[in-house]
């Protein structure tokens, strides 16, 4: 908490820096002829002096969901070491720079999925192509035992990924298996979230009442470009999810997948959307995108590894609140490119050594550069800032229920 303090009031004071000085007096590097400047994305330049300074600068640190298109911009096209030092000021306001939440996500169902999404081999329309046969989804007894090797190994959430465009398409009885799979995680003391593709408010209230701590739907990219990842379903529908979502009082995880082929600006709309929903999501993803074999995506190259600290450093900015989650793709990056993410707000990873079907990086290896950066873990169902009633309390079985008016209560109480 004295570290919050302090980086509160660095906040005050960097706030009322832009508000009074110049450039140079500031130290910024975002003037013409510097390197940060030659190498930052280009922008529009704003007219000199302290009244043409950004608005967002004199509200760093606030949490809002006003953002405008042409502000979000111009924070994401910040030479990038000035937008790493502004994002670590945030995130040292706002959560404990030291605490990264370790999270295991598991397929239960694989393959045969009838969604079009051109970076994934689970899609049907290319099975041939990826070798990725369509299973059944899995029992009770073997996805219990997962969650108990991943709270073993350290992981507190525990992700649940069914390649369905929906629990619709396959019918109740497969849909209760999976909500007796999250009574049994939550059950375990750990936090649980389930990927299933869209959903009803039956659905929605379902899983909330099994226990459900966040629910992942991301939007994957902006709306404009989102035509060239999927024509399977459209924006609108992952928008009204997460709605369904948000209403049944279930924590929203929602980010992208950087490296799809978008243009720049197509990160600034996926990142102006998450930060205009009517609140932030609990969790961001920040994804690099692990182009598969087979895929209509697979000659995509991954993002650099500054690119992903420079979208993880904008949705710090955006969000101070919201876990900003490194997500898939870290096998791609260095410890240096991490260390990087961490000082610029991320504070969450997935680790164990598969990410649904494609590879993740090693826990030893994990475990090594938590102790090389001093990171520690972050416990099972601390408080969420930006998070709904069913990620601030976790009951046990029998006491109420997770999803009982009681529950609901004590949430209130204690968020």
């Amino acid at each position: 908490m004295q570290v919050q303090r302090h980086a509160r009031a660095a906040v005050r004071a960097l706030c009322s820096q832009w508000q009074t000085g110049t450039p140079a007096q500031l130290g910024l590097r975002g003037v013409a002829g510097s390197s940060a400047g030659r190498n930052a994305e280009p922008a529009p330049q704003p007219e000199s002096g302290p009244s043409a300074l950004p608005d967002w600068r004199s509200r760093l640190g606030v949490v809002r969901t006003d953002w405008s298109r042409e502000e979000v911009g111009e924070v994401y096209h910040t030479p990038l070491l000035d937008l790493v030092h502004t994002a670590a000021v945030v995130h040292r306001a706002n959560n404990d720079p030291a605490m990264v939440q370790r999270c295991t996500l598991l397929s239960i169902k694989t393959g045969g999925c009838p969604e079009t999404c051109n970076y994934c081999s689970q899609s049907s329309s290319w099975s041939k192509e990826t070798g990725t046969k369509a299973e059944k989804l899995m029992d009770l007894d073997a996805v219990y035992e997962a969650a108990v090797r991943a709270k073993e190994a350290g992981s507190t959430r525990f992700c649940m990924g069914a390649a369905w465009r929906g629990p619709s398409q396959v019918g109740p009885r497969q849909f209760q298996r999976v909500l007796e799979m999250v009574r049994d995680v939550r059950g375990l003391g750990m936090e649980v979230c389930t990927t299933l593709g869209m959903l009803t408010p039956d659905q929605a209230a379902a899983l909330r009442e099994a226990g459900l701590t966040a629910y992942n739907h991301n939007l994957d990219t902006s709306r404009e470009y989102y035509g060239k990842v999927t024509t399977s379903r459209s924006y609108q529908d992952r928008l009204d999810t997460i709605d369904t979502v948000r209403q049944a009082g279930i924590s929203v995880c929602a980010g992208g997948i950087i490296g799809l082929g978008e243009a720049h600006l197509d990160r600034v709309g996926l990142l102006h959307q998450l930060a205009t929903l009517p609140a932030h999501p609990e969790s961001v993803p920040i994804n690099a995108l692990v182009a598969v074999a087979g895929t209509p995506f697979a000659g995509h190259a991954p993002p650099s590894g500054l690119d992903m600290v420079r979208c993880v450093a904008t949705a710090r900015v955006l969000m101070p609140r919201t876990v900003v989650r490194l997500s898939a793709g870290r096998l791609t990056l260095s410890f240096a490119d991490q260390a990087l993410c961490f000082l610029a707000g991320a504070n969450s990873i997935f680790d164990g050594d598969k990410l649904l079907t494609t590879p993740n990086n090693d826990r030893g290896e994990d475990e090594q550069l938590f102790d090389l950066l001093g990171l520690k873990s972050r416990p099972a169902f601390l408080p969420y800032a930006s998070g709904a009633a069913s990620s601030a309390v976790f009951q046990e079985a029998g006491a109420g229920g997770c999803g009982s008016a009681a529950a609901t209560q004590q949430a209130s109480a204690t968020a």
